[in-house]
């Protein structure tokens, strides 16, 4: 499972960095740096266009909303589970099966959080790239119209079997896509899904690293930098000197 994660880079480094034009809101919301994005709240994705290979970098809300829903209260309610994906049996859920064959998106991130159980305590962690630099997680997104005919846009994050680093932690990790696969996974004219698969796998463990952060990330109201920040794995009230690995 994904069910936390980190952006905390500017707008204007996202669109270099995606080749992403931003998008902006109806309401004239701008991005923002995230440090403990939570479900339900929008994050940013890049989509690219469907008649032309621009790629549009806007906000949309984390946890899908099937576009043949009849449930009016998905509109102001999260479905906890439609935030992530398995990506083995998406394409044969009703949910995702056209989001995956026909809307897929990069949600961009610079690292996630994952906990683990020490008595009482819900240690966090954070996941990055070893070099700390920005990465894609592999969407799916849809559109739907809510009772008051207002369109609501939604995604979900794939995700797959955890590497040696997620393991002892979780048994799911998100899809951190390869930079040379994000152009086939945006065009939205690609729709052989079953050759999509190979791409749907735990990233190297090698290429990542972990470390602990303090216990604010557990609160969704929190969200700045301290969040993030490493501390010295000896604070973690003597829960143990192996969580680490």
């Amino acid at each position: 499972m994904c069910g936390r994660f980190r952006l905390a880079r500017k707008k204007e480094i996202l669109e270099e960095e995606f080749d992403a034009e931003w998008v902006a809101e109806d309401d004239g919301a701008e991005w923002v740096p995230r440090y403990n994005v939570a479900p339900g709240q929008e994050i940013a994705v890049v989509r690219q266009d469907a008649a032309r290979p621009v790629r549009h970098l806007s906000q949309m809300r984390w946890g899908l909303i099937p576009s043949w829903t009849n449930d009016p209260s998905l509109g102001h309610k999260l479905s906890y589970k439609m935030i992530n994906a398995r990506s083995e049996t998406a394409a044969a859920m009703p949910a995702f099966r056209e989001p995956l064959r026909m809307r897929r998106c990069l949600i961009p991130a610079d690292g996630f959080y994952e906990w683990k159980r020490a008595g009482k305590e819900k240690l966090p962690f954070c996941f990055t790239l070893a070099d700390g630099s920005l990465f894609a997680l592999a969407g799916v997104w849809d559109r739907w119209k809510n009772p008051q005919g207002r369109w609501i846009e939604s995604c979900s994050i794939l995700t797959t079997t955890p590497n040696e680093l997620v393991r002892d932690l979780h048994d799911r990790m998100p899809v951190i896509l390869a930079r040379d696969g994000y152009d086939i996974w945006l065009d939205p004219g690609f729709r052989k899904v079953a050759e999509l698969q190979h791409m749907l796998k735990p990233y190297p463990a090698e290429a990542m690293r972990r470390y602990p952060v303090s216990q604010r990330v557990n609160q969704v109201q929190n969200d700045d930098a301290e969040c993030a920040a490493e501390i010295d794995a000896t604070a973690l009230d003597g829960a143990g000197e192996n969580l680490l690995f």
